[in-house]
Order: C-alpha cells, then structure tokens, then sequence
C-alpha cells in the first residue's frame, strides 16, 4: 500500500502557543480519515499543514514521499494545485462560471486537453448525479448540490488527496447524508484518499478511520473494520464525550 501523508514530530507554534506537539501520522493511499477534537485541538491547523497551505516549526512531513522541507514556495504551489484537491465547508464556487464551469476551471488552467475534461467529468457527472445542474450558476442550486459541485471540482484533478474542512456544516441533514454516500462512494470507486476535518461523529462515522486530537496531541484512534455505521457512530460518539468535543 502506498503511503500518501507522513508526518514525524510534526509540530507547529503560534509564537509562545504550541499549537500542534509531536504529531506522528501516517495516512494510506484509498484510506478516508477523519480529524476530530474539541475546538481548539488544533484540527484546522493540522490539515492546514499537511495541505501545504501553512508551514509548521518543527518535524517533518511526507507526502507521496516528498520531504516539504526539501521543496520550494514555486513547487509546494504546482504540487497543491496537481496532486491535492479541496472542499470546504463554504464551497468556495465562483457565481460567474457555470457548475460545469466551476468543476472543470482546475483542469483549464492546467491546460488539460478539452476530450480529456469531458471524459473526466462524465464519470462524476453519473458518481454524485449532477447531471440535471452543469448548466446551472451556484445561485441557482441548493447548498447540497454546491457542496457536490465542490467535491466534484476537488476530484477532477484525480489528485493524490482530498482535504475536506468540515464539508457537510452548512448543509442540513438530508444534504449531508446524500454527501457523505457520494463521498464514500467516489471514495471506493475512485480510491481517491480523503481527509476529512469534522466536529460531527454522524459525519465522521462514514469514515474508515477517525483520529482524536486534543491540546494539539493524537490521543486516540478507531477503525471501522466490520462495524455498522451506527455502531462506528456509537463508538466515535463515546470517545467524543470523554474528550469533551462538540455534539450535533
């Protein structure tokens, strides 16, 4: 199995705030993780810098084998826009483009051949059934088709890894179950490895592996195995309780 994240005191501070403290983790090619914590466990921080997106003060961190310490700002820049996609929680769609617009824009200026977009965006087109709104501009769709055309335009590039911050906390819940199938489903047909930062364990129980952060620390860690999702559920949720995260 190839390993696609690696990180060895991993460690990142805020001037005399110690945000993330020895962080050891190792994420697998197809793998879908989710990050947990109560606020201020350093979540976003941890995915912010396993994503390039910030530095970090101390340790080390691989991606598809890659020392960050060893690249450039020029090629952490090619390498997020190449091998890593993005889904956020406020779905960050351009309203002058249309949604198939939107989902192909990375694959545009990456110059990629026009018979290559159209083959690409047909097997998501059928994945997260988007079909009926390419034509259609995000004020004219609902937030659980935006955060589609989200995920969507994040996959597209077939990148390496897709990090998803807190994807489904706009979206009510009818909105967030038909994302989360569509995310593992893209997830296990594609074996497109996902990251996923969450405060909700209904989310996180779609995952095949849920790590626990607290006071910038992994503190624990579950897999799905055999488990149910409300069984996967139950135990995330017991877990969430005694480290003292959020409920929803």
């Amino acid at each position: 199995m190839t390993t696609i994240i690696q990180t060895k005191n991993l460690s990142k501070a805020y001037g005399e705030t110690e945000v993330l403290k020895s962080i050891d983790l190792t994420i697998e090619q197809g793998e879908f993780t989710a990050i947990m914590g109560p606020s201020g466990s350093g979540k976003t921080t941890l995915m912010n810098t396993l994503s390039t997106i910030d530095s970090f003060t101390g340790g080390e961190v691989w991606i598809e084998g890659n020392s960050l310490l060893d690249m450039k700002k020029k090629s952490l820049r090619e390498f997020r826009q190449k091998r890593m996609g993005f889904v956020f929680q406020d779905y960050n769609l351009l309203d002058t483009l249309t949604v198939k617009e939107n989902i192909l824009l990375p694959l545009s200026l990456q110059k990629t051949p026009v018979a290559e977009m159209e083959e690409r965006l047909g097997r998501l087109v059928e994945a997260l059934n988007i079909e009926d709104i390419l034509n259609k501009y995000p004020s004219e769709i609902s937030g659980g088709q935006k955060q589609r055309t989200a995920a969507a335009r994040a996959i597209i590039t077939n990148p390496a890894i897709v990090f998803a911050d807190e994807p489904t906390g706009a979206l009510d819940s009818r909105s967030a179950t038909q994302l989360l199938e569509q995310i593992q489903f893209l997830n296990n047909l594609f074996k497109t490895t996902v990251l996923m930062i969450t405060h909700d364990p209904y989310a996180a129980s779609y995952c095949r592996r849920v790590v626990f952060l607290r006071d910038g620390k992994i503190v624990n860690e579950m897999f799905k195995g055999e488990q149910s999702e409300k069984e996967f559920f139950d135990h995330i949720l017991t877990i969430q309780s005694a480290l003292g995260g959020e409920r929803r």
